[in-house]
């Protein structure tokens, strides 16, 4: 079974996938703002209140902790992004019984497969 991908499909899948990859930076730098201004504020106050701070985070250390933070935001929240819209995007594209999620089962297991059976002996 052979299949041709033409021009078309091709370009609307590249127009997709930087349309997700831009989504997902949008998503990352939000993310990343948020947590350097939640890092900040602990980290800068800890250095004037605290002594053992004081003595420990010199100003590279506090960039440090706080650029490290945000960091980790944007990628993981770019990275989650990315992964929920990939999914959501592979299941609109999926034959039809392949949607089809519901659990149909065929009745209670037999009795010894159920993890609970040994208990009632």
């Amino acid at each position: 079974m052979s299949t041709t991908v033409s021009r078309a499909y091709l370009d609307q899948r590249l127009a997709a996938a930087k349309r997700c990859s831009k989504e997902a930076a949008m998503a990352g730098a939000k993310a990343a703002a948020v947590a350097t201004v939640a890092a900040a504020v602990p980290t800068l106050a800890s250095v004037r209140m605290l002594p053992w701070a004081r003595a420990h985070l010199n100003p590279t250390g506090q960039a440090l902790i706080i650029s490290t933070v945000a960091g980790m935001a944007y990628f993981i929240v770019a990275d989650k992004t990315i992964l929920s819209m990939a999914r959501k995007h592979s299941f609109e594209e999926a034959p039809e019984h392949l949607k089809d999620t519901s659990f149909k089962s065929a009745g209670a297991p037999p009795a010894s497969t159920r993890p609970w059976a040994f208990f009632r002996h």
